[in-house]
C-alpha cells in the first residue's frame, strides 16, 4: 500500500499561516502521513520532514487532499495546482470572509483530526474554459473557479462591448465590465456587481455587465451548456480579462472572449453537511432575529396532534 501524502499550501506572508502550516505539517507527520510543500513556501515554514517540490500541479499529483491556510486568495492559487490532477482542496480561513474554506482558525487542530482518520466528503464545484481570439485566431486559453472578467483597462473612458449567448447577439453595453461566473463565484466579484446569489449545486452561469450605460443590463443566468461570448468592439479602448483575478490576458480592440463549462471541476473536501442558506447568514452576518420557522412547525405539529 502507498504512504499516504497530503499537500499544505500556505499564505507564508502571514505569520499566522505560517504558524497554524508548521502545526499541520507536526500532527500530519506524527500520524503517519506524507507532507509536501511547495519550494516557494518551503523557507518562509522551515518544515523539516516536509518533501520539498516545485510549485506544479505535480506536488498536488497522487495526494489525498491539499489543506489550504489562509484566504479565498490562497485556496484559488491551490486551485490552480489541485484541479488539472482532481486532487481536492480543503480551506482553513485565516482571512476575512473566506466564503471557499471549509474551516477557520479555531478548528485547525480538529480539521487536521478529520483529515487523518478520512472523516471528510469530496464535491465537485463547475469551472469555467475561457478562450480569447483576435482576427479568428486564438490569443490565449485559461480557465477560472469564479469568475472571467472584461475589464476596461483605461478608467477615464467606457468599455464597448456586444454580448453573445450561444452564437445569436444579445445586446450592446457601454459599460466598465462584464463578469461571466460560475455559481461558486456568485457570491464574489459577480455579488460585488449586483448578480444574484446562485446555490453550488445549481449548474448555470451568470452574465453581469458592470455599470453599464444600457436600458437592457440586467444580470443573466444561462443554460451551463451555453456559450457566452463578449467582443471588444474596435472604436473603444483596450480592455483586460481577469480570471479569479490572478490570471490575466490584454484585449486589444477587436477581441472576443468566449467562455463556457470548463472541462474539469475543482473538487472541495468537506466536513461538515452546513446548508448553503447557513454559510451566507454566517459569512455576510445576515440579520435572522425573529425567525420562529422551526419553533411555529413545531407548534403546529402539536396542535395538530392534539385536534386528532
Amino acid at each position: 500500500m502507498s504512504k499516504r501524502t497530503v499537500l499544505v499550501v500556505a499564505h507564508t506572508g502571514r505569520p499566522g499561516a505560517v504558524r497554524s502550516a508548521q502545526l499541520v505539517i507536526e500532527r500530519l507527520t506524527e500520524a503517519g502521513i506524507a507532507v509536501r510543500v511547495m519550494s516557494d513556501e518551503a523557507g518562509d515554514i522551515g518544515c523539516a520532514g516536509a518533501d520539498v517540490l516545485p510549485a506544479t500541479s505535480a506536488a498536488a499529483e497522487d495526494a489525498e487532499v491539499v489543506i489550504v491556510l489562509g484566504g479565498d486568495g490562497t485556496l484559488l492559487r491551490a486551485a490552480d495546482l489541485a484541479r488539472p490532477v482532481g486532487t481536492p482542496l480543503l480551506g482553513v480561513n485565516l482571512g476575512h470572509v473566506g466564503f471557499l474554506a471549509e474551516a477557520e482558525r479555531e478548528d485547525l487542530a480538529a480539521t487536521v483530526d478529520r483529515v487523518v482518520t478520512r472523516r471528510y466528503d469530496v464535491e465537485e464545484r463547475m469551472t469555467v474554459d475561457v478562450t480569447v481570439r483576435l482576427n479568428g485566431t486564438v490569443a490565449g486559453t485559461t480557465w477560472a473557479l469564479n469568475e472571467a472578467s472584461i475589464e476596461k483597462a483605461e478608467r477615464e473612458r467606457m468599455l464597448e462591448v456586444v454580448a453573445e449567448i450561444d452564437g445569436r447577439p444579445l445586446s450592446h453595453w457601454g459599460c466598465d465590465g462584464v463578469v461571466c461566473a460560475t455559481p461558486t463565484g456568485s457570491t464574489a466579484y459577480a455579488f460585488s456587481a449586483g448578480g444574484p446569489v446562485v446555490w453550488p449545486e445549481v449548474e448555470a452561469m451568470l452574465v453581469v455587465p458592470i455599470s453599464a450605460h444600457a436600458l437592457f443590463a440586467r444580470p443573466l443566468v444561462v443554460s451551463p451548456r451555453s456559450v457566452v461570448a463578449v467582443e471588444v468592439l474596435p472604436d473603444t479602448p483596450r480592455a483586460v480579462l481577469w480570471c479569479d483575478g490572478r490570471r490575466t490576458l490584454d484585449l486589444p480592440p477587436g477581441a472576443r472572449v468566449e467562455v463556457r463549462r470548463g472541462s474539469a471541476p475543482v473538487r472541495l473536501a468537506r466536513l461538515h453537511l452546513t446548508p448553503f442558506t447557513d454559510r451566507l447568514v454566517t459569512k455576510f452576518g445576515l440579520p435572522v432575529t425573529g425567525w420562529r420557522g422551526r419553533a411555529r412547525a413545531r407548534s403546529e405539529e402539536a396542535a395538530g396532534g392534539q385536534e386528532r
